[in-house]
This record gives C-alpha cells, structure tokens and sequence, in this order.
C-alpha cells in the first residue's frame, strides 16, 4: 500500500495542467499519511489533511489516543461504512509525479519510486470528506497492482487517465468505480538506497 507520494511541482504549475483555479500555496514535494497534500476537488486546487481519521483508544488504559490516518481504500472494500459515502459523493484527483513502496528485509528496508515515463505528473482515483479532527482529509483508491509495479507490490493506486479525470469526479458510482484497475500502461521504477524510514 502507498504510504508516501511525490508531487514535485508547484501549485501553479498543478492548477494549471488541470485547469483549475488555485488558492493555496506550495505544499510539501513528498507527502506522508496525516501530512498535508495537493488534491483537484470541486473545481479547485486545494490542501488537504492525507488520511481519514480512525479513532483508537490505548489497550492498556482506554483512553483515547491520537487518531490513525487512513490514507488508502481499497477498491473491493469502497462499499464499507467508512468509505461508502464519500466514494458516492466526493471523489477526487491526487496530483502527483511519484509514488514510493518499501522494498528490503525488515529494518533495512528502502524506497522504491513509481512513476509514469509518459506523463511527468499524473493523477490517482482520491475520495474525501469533512473530519471534526483535521478538517478536508482524503484517501488514495488502491487496486491490485499490474506491470512492472507488480514487482514491488501486491496494489498500486488506481492511476486515471487525463480522459478519465472527468469522469471520476463526476460520473455515477458504478461508472467511476469501473475505472478502478490496474494501471495497463508503463511504469518506470528506479530502486534507491535511500531509508525508508524518515530521518
């Protein structure tokens, strides 16, 4: 599952290639679950929060602890209760230039980056909602992965084609959810020695 993305250009330069009015600022080039984000919604580029709250409490006192980010929605489970309505009413782009998955043996593990040789930045299938805990948040729709990503992991996000950006926002529920699968087109993949882990 992809718990890191790049989107290593500005907003500008984003609102434009999707024709959409910008109100923000530059955000962060790479993006982490529960960090702020670049999403196309409604017409407009925007910040928001990457994942859905999930309440936790700790096993050991319960008490509340800090909610977990949700940051994907797998595509057989868009039906759930967490996901059902903001897959049936707020869909959205993620602009992006590169997704990353850890590859290696565990506590050495390094990024791998995903990326389209054909389209220097390109969208994934988002979907999102209002939280009384981080304000606008959304998720990434993954579906099984296909290609040469399908040698770094078992899912990758559901990539939309320009022709598509369209559609996904605004098509019914069962058209939209037809376009999620499997990326069919290249996929560059450039293995690093760079830490999975941050810092």
């Amino acid at each position: 599952m992809c718990n890191l993305y790049r989107a290593a250009r500005s907003a500008d330069e984003i609102a434009r290639l999707f024709r959409v009015e910008s109100t923000i600022g530059n955000a962060a080039e790479e993006v982490y679950p529960g960090y702020p984000g670049l999403v196309v919604a409604d017409g407009t580029l925007r910040t928001m929060v990457w994942g859905f709250p999930l309440a936790q409490k700790s096993k050991r006192t319960g008490q509340p602890l800090k909610p977990r980010p949700v940051n994907n929605a797998r595509t057989d489970r868009l039906d759930s209760f967490m996901w059902r309505y903001s897959f049936q009413e707020r869909r959205c782009l993620i602009p992006l230039t590169a997704w990353a998955e850890a590859e290696g043996p565990k506590g050495a593990m390094t990024r791998t980056w995903m990326s389209l040789p054909d389209q220097p930045i390109f969208a994934c299938a988002g979907i999102w909602r209002a939280s009384d805990e981080w304000g606008n948040c959304y998720s990434m729709i993954m579906t099984d992965a296909g290609g040469a990503a399908a040698e770094v992991h078992d899912r990758m996000p559901v990539i939309l084609r320009p022709d598509d950006y369209e559609r996904w926002q605004h098509a019914a529920p069962e058209e939209a959810r037809a376009l999620c699968v499997p990326y069919a087109g290249e996929v560059a993949i450039e293995r690093t020695a760079e830490s999975w882990r941050r810092g």
